[in-house]
């Protein structure tokens, strides 16, 4: 059963009380970051965030790109509730990174960093007590000397160790440049325990966001690519087949319906919004954002409908400020900021430099979902509306109140961070999914959350946004409930009991075992 796509569809829907607005305090100037996204047309695109706990509290750290200037780790300090306070490192300082995802690469327990950057990549293999080193040579893994923009990763089948999707952008030695120079993606599959060297993903066309997701729910995932039209030739939005043992394959319109669709495609966020039990896709462009959602999955066939303007959020102008001129949208991510247990709306905007067709006071977006599956703008009224030239970020929750935070990257002036307030927001639950053996954090894992009549799915990915990537605690809102009912499907398809968790709780959840509690500190 569709929820939202069949309540939009009536025309005498009564009005809808409008949702709580969540606030935020911007703790900019006292959190502790320093790091800012500097350099020119080479650092255009990029400028993410990674938060993950290096440090065993459980209080998520933040690693900010800082393109021309050196990137930085920074040791989450905030108590639960308090302020947020973070100490800058030295641990993971290096030049030309454009974004980081996190990922326990080797499944040791301890968090390693794939990290992006202008020239060869990395991976950062954890030591534990956020300290790291380069495993990139150990691990067999090629960072090549790409402009690297985009990065999935998922276990495939059978194995121990992760397969890695990087996506390339233009090629900036090109005399050409940059017009049709979109230079190949990778994809890095294991070898044993360790990379065997990357398959080029041809055509590739100036990729900006990856992610591996379960589209039909055939526990095969595929391979979603969102390119920058700005600069390919020909191209369009792309989606792997990934069968093991098999080389990645294009889905193709003749041999699997998939349909020619061509945006400035900056960033996937991923949900199941409609509560059909599919992902819906929200792809960030620039003006014309749009939202999928699967039309037919008896078909088999991955054909989309867009309901980015009957939803309300096609987010294509400033909606404050003053600047009538089309919007660019970068990083995006559904998440429940007001704690109601409707997952809402995050979108990062900024010019890509002074592009004079698109707005240059260019507010970011925090749009609330409506029972009937609309949204609502309320960035403004929230107090997260900046007009800086945002990029990457992450809406995550870094001081373990229950109310979600949010950690942005702008380029040229320092990254900004606002801190929810807890008593503006409803209930609230969070779990940790943990396995034994490879794929600790389960990625690939999908978490359901039974809600009356409805089952929301919330697939566990790596990869998505904009170069910025998490890996923690996964939050959910539960408004007035005093419980949550949820279970885990495993990435090997075990399908846990449903558990009955009390809100204001954080659980860690492990496979055949009752949920165990947790508490900060």
């Amino acid at each position: 059963m569709m929820r939202a796509s069949l309540i939009i569809a009536l025309t005498a829907a009564p009005a809808l009380a409008e949702p709580v607005i969540p606030s935020f305090t911007d703790e900019t100037a006292t959190a502790g970051f320093s790091t800012v996204y500097e350099g020119e047309w080479e650092y255009m695109v990029g400028g993410g965030v990674a938060t993950f706990d290096c440090s065993g509290d459980g209080f998520p750290e933040v690693f900010l790109s800082g393109g021309a200037s050196p990137s930085a780790l920074y040791l989450n300090r905030s108590t639960q509730g308090g302020a947020l306070s973070f100490e800058k490192t030295e641990a993971l300082t290096m030049d030309a990174v454009l974004g980081a995802y996190p990922l326990d690469i080797d499944s040791d327990g301890i968090m390693d960093l794939v990290v992006l950057r202008l020239g060869e990549n990395r991976v950062m293999r954890g030591l534990g007590d956020c300290a790291f080193e380069d495993a990139s040579a150990a691990w067999g893994f090629d960072g090549g000397d790409a402009w690297s923009t985009a990065f999935a990763a998922i276990w495939e089948k059978g194995q121990t160790w992760p397969t890695l999707a990087v996506g390339n952008y233009v090629d900036r030695k090109e005399e050409a440049f940059p017009w049709g120079s979109c230079t190949d993606n990778w994809l890095h599959r294991p070898e044993g325990e360790r990379f065997a060297p990357p398959l080029p993903l041809t055509p590739s066309y100036c990729a900006l966001s990856m992610l591996f997701t379960d589209w039909n729910r055939s526990g095969q995932p595929s391979l979603r690519v969102s390119n920058d039209r700005e600069y390919y030739k020909g191209g369009q939005e792309q989606m792997w087949h990934l069968d093991p043992g098999a080389a990645p394959r294009l889905f193709t319109e003749k041999d699997d319906g998939w349909k020619r669709l061509r945006i400035w495609g900056m960033g996937i966020a991923s949900a199941d919004i409609t509560l059909d039990g599919y992902p819906d896709y929200y792809l960030t462009s620039m003006a014309d954002n749009k939202f999928q959602i699967l039309t037919a999955p008896e078909s088999g066939k991955p054909v989309y409908a867009d309901l980015a303007f009957k939803s309300g959020i096609t987010a294509h102008r400033p909606y404050t400020g003053g600047d009538t001129r089309p919007s660019t949208a970068w990083h995006a991510q559904f998440a429940d900021a007001n704690n109601d247990g409707l997952l809402d709306l995050f979108v990062a905007k900024g010019n890509v430099a002074k592009m004079p067709d698109f707005a240059e006071n260019d507010p970011n977006n925090l749009l609330l979902q409506q029972e009937d599956g609309t949204f609502v703008e309320a960035g403004d009224r929230a107090g997260v509306a900046s007009m800086a030239i945002s990029r990457g970020g992450q809406v995550v929750d870094l001081n373990l109140d229950g109310a979600l935070d949010i950690v942005v990257v702008n380029r040229w002036t320092p990254a900004q961070v606002w801190r929810g307030n807890a008593n503006a927001t409803g209930g609230w639950v969070q779990v940790r999914l943990q396995q034994p053996g490879a794929n600790r954090d389960a990625i690939g894992a999908v978490v359901e959350v039974r809600r009356g009549e409805f089952v929301e799915r919330h697939e566990v990915t790596s990869g998505g946004g904009h170069v910025s990537g998490s890996v923690g605690w996964l939050h959910f809102g539960l408004g007035d409930a005093a419980t949550a009912e949820l279970r885990v499907i495993w990435p090997d398809g075990r399908e846990g009991d449903w558990q009955t968790l009390g809100a204001g709780t954080f659980q860690i959840l492990q496979p055949d075992q009752a949920a165990q509690a947790w508490q900060p500190g």
